[in-house]
């Protein structure tokens, strides 16, 4: 019996609510109704972009890994090497009023197993010392006839003699660029990849472009405005010290104008073109 009474008091606690709601929606003015509809589609455009931002932080995550596979891939072929990253890419992204919409991006470090090839760079940077030290190994192997040291020479040869190659030519190259202002030096068609003078700076260059690839393929859901920005910091994920100023981490500041971006998906920029515009700087 009680259960009954329960179930009845429920039904007219329920009708009474909903009576109470059409009242209150049926004495709305026309104001009323047309500002509720208003905030409504503003949470609705709001819960949007907050999807878009989060759909392109994927994209700016996924863009960084592609930049480090390519670094990776490069890095293989031209020396065996053990390569890793050491977490995930994370980005965040904010709409910021007046401004446009800022992504913070965290490029992960990378483990570079070279060991034999980093102290073979720090001993010789042009590689003449290099081969005269090998040669007098060979002298002193020759000389002292034994069949072990023989063989240990042989494999010390074959972890050596791509380094050999690579900076011989690179010595090549500045030679030749020192009579003749302006040369580039940094890779020939037909030379080696220049990775191998400065794999930092190479994997900083592999990230900065995939990220670049990322802004204008990826960013037109952001709907940024042409007087805003579309913006993007990355930074090396790195442990700094936590006192003293001193520090090797850089981080890319790299945006370009929402003007630009909507040029070129209207067909009235090239892609070079898009790419001139876009600013980088480094801090």
């Amino acid at each position: 019996m009680n259960r009954k009474v329960f179930v009845m008091a429920s039904c007219l606690v329920g009708a009474a609510a909903l009576n109470a709601a059409a009242q209150t929606s049926s004495t709305q003015t026309p104001d009323q109704a047309k500002a509720a509809r208003r905030q409504l589609q503003q949470r609705n455009e709001l819960e949007q972009l907050r999807y878009q931002i989060a759909t392109m932080e994927r994209v700016l995550e996924n863009a960084v890994e592609h930049g480090a596979s390519r670094w990776r891939e490069r890095i293989q072929n031209v020396m065996p090497s053990q390569t890793l990253l050491l977490d995930a890419a994370r980005a965040r992204g904010y709409r910021l009023d007046g401004y446009g919409v800022f992504f913070d991006v965290e490029v992960p470090s990378l483990s570079f197993e070279t060991t034999l090839f980093s102290a073979m760079r720090t001993l010789d940077r042009n590689g003449l010392a290099l081969q005269a030290a090998l040669q007098q190994m060979r002298e002193h192997v020759k000389a002292a006839n034994d069949a072990a040291l023989e063989q240990a020479l042989k494999r010390i040869e074959l972890q050596v003699a791509p380094i050999v190659s690579v900076t011989t030519t690179e010595a090549a190259a500045v030679r030749a660029s020192s009579g003749a202002a302006g040369t580039d030096v940094d890779q020939t068609p037909d030379g080696p990849d220049a990775i191998l003078s400065n794999p930092d700076e190479a994997y900083r260059m592999e990230v900065r472009q995939a990220v670049i690839d990322a802004m204008l393929d990826h960013s037109a859901a952001l709907r940024i405005a042409g007087d805003e920005w579309l913006t993007i910091g990355a930074r090396r994920n790195e442990v700094r010290p936590r006192l003293g100023l001193e520090s090797t981490a850089q981080t890319f500041i790299i945006r370009v104008r929402g003007a630009d971006l909507n040029a070129f998906r209207a067909g009235q920029l090239s892609r070079e073109d898009t790419i001139k515009r876009v600013e980088v700087r480094v801090f």
